[in-house]
């Protein structure tokens, strides 16, 4: 009795004692977290991530792109200045390796003035877009690269913004540009390849159209020709805060109120995309530049129609997206049945090399925010069954004299382009079929003693309950 006591007693204090290291464990993983606006991508998450990046992928190269990457990091001297005064706050700054204080002297750093200390203590930042760094990949490798230069770009960019639903500090971008062409066949080309894209991954958009020359001449009507900077930056913003606050932005930077009111019927036009067009002829008849806008937004919806694009193109003519290097088109993407915001974004932008010293090269781009483009799918319940499937067959493991003749049949199915793994453990084939639903592997191979002595295999389906025998050197053919 005495024994059984004791025995008793240790092994309540080894209870005891691993559940105090567990609830150590689970106080320290409680602890742990990421920066806001960040995520983690677990491998179910990324599986349909990788479903929607192939998809993109597939359809850039089908239009005769290429890939380009670049460095996470850029030279500040690379990015500050091109994003405008409020995408220069969003960027992160790099601090010097070693002594980053060095540069700086005490009245600097007693004066707290951050933005010029920045530039003394940091010479890095992470990169914004891929749109700036593509213009320095351009200029530095001009005379490598073959014109019209058509690349795309899947890679992460960082902005140091208020992390809030369908936006983050840290997001994906994947990107299609064309440098070297002044031709509105690439505006076209850039509608078709939206079209595509989100036919392939079933979400239904409407595309927004609206060019920077139309917001010129239209800067020019309201008698503001100076303050097209000022008047794009807020507009843009139409949909977040609404009219009354765009136009308090407005006289806040300086447009007359005068302005402001002959501004807001052209904000207001309705009608087709043809009536509103018409409409603008007339109220930009005076500006060059709206005229040009005009003519070149109805050239562009010409060729779309004409390429078979089927998403609805609605002009605009509150699109400005803000940055300041776009001279041409410009084009905004939103899904129908998600509020989320913009899933792709960009336009035509004539200069943007000019700002590293080779100037006059043209350029118009696409990017598309696979982040936000997750997210509507996952809302939509729009990722296929195989797209969260990477293993078809998972090979049952029932000891060593069965795994070594496992190892055969797996090459043999790899080499037919299945995805096959052998599970690596010996363990309860009850085990091993939980491993293979969790994982949603469809097909689990069985190949025991029995099995071993007939030459054959079972192969047993996950999702139906049946199973088959065939003989073994057969299943490589396997086709269901």
């Amino acid at each position: 009795m005495t024994r059984r006591r004791i025995a008793s007693g240790k092994t309540r204090g080894k209870f005891y004692l691993r559940e105090l290291k567990n609830d150590n464990t689970r106080n320290m993983a409680r602890q742990l977290s990421i920066p806001k606006g960040t995520r983690d991508y677990a491998p179910d998450v990324m599986t349909k991530r990788n479903y929607i990046f192939d998809a993109i992928k597939e359809i850039f190269q089908r239009h005769g792109y290429m890939p380009l990457e670049t460095p996470a990091m850029e030279n500040l001297t690379t990015l500050l200045g091109k994003y405008g005064e409020e995408g220069d706050k969003l960027l992160y700054r790099i601090l010097n390796s070693g002594d980053f204080l060095a540069a700086a002297s005490n009245e600097e750093l007693a004066g707290r003035n951050l933005l010029p200390l920045a530039g003394k203590i940091c010479e890095k930042g992470l990169r914004y877009d891929l749109t700036v760094p593509l213009a320095r990949f351009v200029v530095q490798h001009r005379e490598e690269l073959v014109f019209p230069f058509k690349r795309y770009q899947v890679q992460p960019v960082w902005r140091a913004d208020r992390p809030q639903k369908g936006r983050y500090r840290e997001f994906y971008q994947c990107d299609v540009d064309v440098v070297g062409s002044h031709s509105l066949l690439n505006e076209a080309e850039l509608l078709q390849i939206i079209d595509e894209v989100y036919l392939r991954l079933g979400i239904r958009t409407r595309v927004l159209l609206n060019n920077r020359k139309i917001l010129s001449g239209i800067a020019d009507a309201i008698g503001c020709p100076g303050k097209l900077t000022e008047i794009t930056t807020a507009i843009d913003k139409i949909d977040k805060i609404g009219r009354e606050k765009v136009n308090a932005e407005l006289v806040e930077k300086g447009v007359p109120a005068t302005a402001v009111e002959r501004l807001q019927p052209i904000l207001l036009l309705e009608g087709n995309n043809d009536e509103k067009l018409e409409r603008l002829q007339t109220t930009l008849r005076e500006s060059p530049a709206g005229m040009k806008g005009i003519d070149e937004t109805r050239e562009i919806l010409e060729r779309a129609r004409l390429a078979g694009v089927r998403a609805e193109i609605k002009l605009d003519l509150t699109l400005a997206r803000g940055l300041s290097y776009y001279t041409g088109a410009i084009f905004e993407v939103k899904a129908l049945d998600a509020e989320i915001g913009s899933i792709t974004g960009g336009g035509r932008y004539d200069d943007l090399t000019g700002i590293f010293g080779m100037p006059g090269v043209p350029g118009v781009g696409i990017s598309f925010g696979a982040d936000r483009i997750f997210d509507v799918m996952t809302r939509l319940d729009l990722f296929p069954a195989s797209s969260t499937t990477t293993t078809r067959f998972l090979f049952a493991n029932f000891g060593e004299r069965e795994a070594r003749a496992c190892l055969p049949l797996l090459r043999a199915l790899r080499e037919k382009g299945h995805n096959a793994e052998l599970y690596p453990d010996a363990d309860r084939l009850k085990k091993q079929l939980t491993y293979a639903s969790r994982k949603a592997i469809p097909l689990v191979v069985i190949l025991g003693e029995k099995e071993l002595e007939n030459g054959t295999v079972v192969v047993k389906d996950m999702n139906a309950g049946t199973q088959q025998e065939m003989p073994a050197g057969e299943l490589e053919n396997w086709n269901k």
